[in-house]
């Protein structure tokens, strides 16, 4: 085992897909969906329906970190949420969920 393999981690080496996996988290958990997910799509849902111009970072930015964290607390991988979700990992879950969540808000999700 070379040194470079303790040191040089990033998130190609868990046997599942991250990304995926934490947004069914962020669904799916109870606790989770109520306190965090779901009034962040309320007023995701507002401003769209307000005709506002939607920044995905302002809105879905704090969510997704809370999301990242409790994920990471919960299935205890071993290592840091920074050391898990890479810049990469966390652009990625925003944009999954912005353009999913905006089409079942456009459908009438969210009221």
């Amino acid at each position: 085992m070379r040194i470079v393999e303790f040191t040089e981690k990033d998130n190609t080496d868990l046997p599942f897909n991250v990304v995926e996996d934490t947004i069914v988290f962020m669904r799916n958990d109870p606790h989770f969906y109520r306190r965090h997910y779901y009034p962040t799509m309320c007023k995701m849902g507002d401003q769209v329906r307000a005709g506002s111009k939607i920044n995905p970072t302002t809105i879905l930015g704090p969510m997704i970190e809370m999301g990242c964290n409790k994920y990471n607390k919960k299935y205890n991988l071993g290592r840091s949420s920074e050391e898990i979700f890479n810049d990469d990992s966390r652009k990625e879950l925003m944009q999954r969920i912005y353009s999913e969540e905006l089409e079942a808000i456009k459908k009438g999700e969210y009221k």
